[in-house]
């Protein structure tokens, strides 16, 4: 009893430091990825906290993940070198018993990892896109900030206004510059309205001239005027897009044999599985050589989730493209990986090497 609550103890404490410190850093690389993306217009900037969180959420089955597989290798490393596994060895618990209280203090970080992973990461995902598609589909107009060069939705144009006006429908000193199929046009006005004609939304410039470059012709044309109206899209918004993978449930997946659904499936449940297989390899990586140095098996632990997650994110992509089916690659890899981990478990509770079992002399 006293060997499980103090295992579980420094497992706690180690799990919850590790983890507030890489949730600070996964928000701090996520905050400058989604200012980036408000930068590009792909963004509005008053959802910028909105979609940083969303993303946060959805990275959260792999943040614990890793912050559970660092607080296993830590603590066991600690018990290593400050020589408490060799009081405990000396009491006869072998390796293989830690096996218990870690899967017992993991059990609940698993159950998360399948809610975040099953649950929130679709719905994180689907609040993001959602975001994204409605700054992304909204008038031309309405994504114009005064003092700024802002590109339309559609990549087409780029319009510019030197200040806010009292009326939300016009403004002074409009540029405007258009790329079409084979001319490009630049338009300067001292003035623009807003209006909508029969469900149409027009800009009337005023006081302005508009200068045309063809692309097939070597000429300029050059016109001025005192009232200019063009098009800039209807009153109403366009549909929606159709929602990505990442964006289902995972009923709707278990439903669909379409590669891409079993690749975006076997992606989430190869999450849950990971936490089991970090517990094992964990507990298999933990050993301190003083001559090595104190951050050996943390960085060989670090080294082997980077491997595994790219394994998993290389066989997403083979799955989807056809190249490999969803339950072969899942056995192969997450089957794999624990029976590795076992075998490892297993020879160093019973003191196995190859040294030894070159040295055992041949029965007769």
């Amino acid at each position: 009893m006293l060997f499980d609550s103090s295992i579980r103890k420094e497992l706690a404490r180690s799990f919850g430091a590790t983890l507030v410190v890489l949730i600070t850093v996964v928000m701090t690389m996520m905050l400058i990825r989604t200012l980036g993306q408000a930068s590009r217009g792909s963004v509005a900037p008053t959802d910028v906290l909105l979609v940083m969180g969303f993303t946060v959420l959805g990275q959260l089955p792999t943040i614990l993940s890793l912050s559970l597989f660092v607080a296993v290798v830590s603590v066991l490393s600690r018990m290593y070198r400050d020589s408490e596994m060799v009081i405990w060895f000396a009491a006869g618990r072998g390796l293989a018993s830690l096996l218990a209280p870690l899967l017992r203090f993991a059990w609940p970080v698993m159950l998360a990892v399948g809610a975040l992973s099953l649950v929130a990461w679709p719905w994180a995902n689907r609040q993001v896109q959602d975001l994204k598609t409605r700054y992304e589909q909204r008038a031309d107009v309405d994504r114009i900030a005064p003092g700024q060069f802002q590109e339309s939705a559609g990549g087409t144009r780029v319009f510019f206004i030197d200040k806010e006006t009292p009326d939300a429908t016009s403004a002074s000193n409009v540029f405007i510059a258009t790329q079409e199929n084979d001319r490009e046009t630049v338009t300067s006005a001292q003035g623009a309205q807003l209006q909508v004609v029969e469900g149409e939304r027009l800009v009337v410039l005023s006081q302005g001239q508009r200068l045309e470059t063809f692309h097939d012709q070597p000429r300029l044309r050059l016109s001025e005027f005192v009232e200019y109206g063009t098009r800039i899209g209807s009153a109403s918004g366009g549909s929606a897009e159709e929602a990505a993978v990442k964006t289902r449930d995972t009923l709707e997946l278990m439903r669909r044999p379409e590669p891409l659904f079993r690749a975006e499936l076997a992606w989430r449940v190869g999450l849950v599985v990971a936490v089991l297989n970090f517990v094992v390899l964990g507990l298999a990586l933990a050993v301190v050589n003083p001559r090595a140095g104190r951050s050996v098996s943390l960085l060989l632990a670090l080294f082997s989730f980077v491997v595994y997650y790219n394994l998993m994110t290389m066989g997403q992509s083979w799955v989807g493209g056809e190249r490999l089916a969803a339950l072969p690659f899942m056995a192969a890899l997450h089957g794999g990986t624990l029976a590795l981990a076992l075998l490892a478990l297993a020879a160093r509770h019973n003191h196995w090497s190859l040294r030894a079992l070159l040295r055992r002399p041949a029965t007769p």
